[in-house]
């Protein structure tokens, strides 16, 4: 486990403070391993990244995507941040702000599939 400078953990800690809307409904829904028993975190700093929610015993990562992730640079950073990801072992699963609000039960499913082995 690689270890974290102290400017990611306080990246991190200000993140969870600020955590509004969509997020905190899908952690309502992760939170103490409310999923499959799976022990989830919030805002989880990997490399120069920060993990909206991570499941390190099924390595798997769950990032929540407003409207900001929409234009062609948006989507390029995120590819690049997936990829990153991907090569520390990581899978990713992307869900929108809209699929939380109005389809919680079908995000909550591709999360329990994508936590399987």
């Amino acid at each position: 486990m690689a270890f974290l400078t102290p400017s990611q953990v306080e990246r991190a800690r200000r993140l969870r403070r600020l955590d509004i809307g969509c997020e905190q409904r899908l952690w309502a829904q992760l939170r103490g391993r409310r999923l499959l028993a799976l022990k989830f975190v919030r805002q989880l700093p990997v490399g120069s990244f920060v993990a909206d929610f991570a499941c390190r015993a099924a390595g798997l990562i769950v990032e929540v995507d407003g409207a900001t992730h929409a234009t062609d640079a948006e989507m390029a950073y995120d590819a690049r941040r997936t990829a990153f990801l991907q090569s520390k072992g990581w899978r990713v699963l992307r869900v929108t702000n809209d699929d939380v609000v109005r389809h919680m039960e079908d995000v909550l499913e591709m999360i329990r599939r994508a936590a399987q082995p």
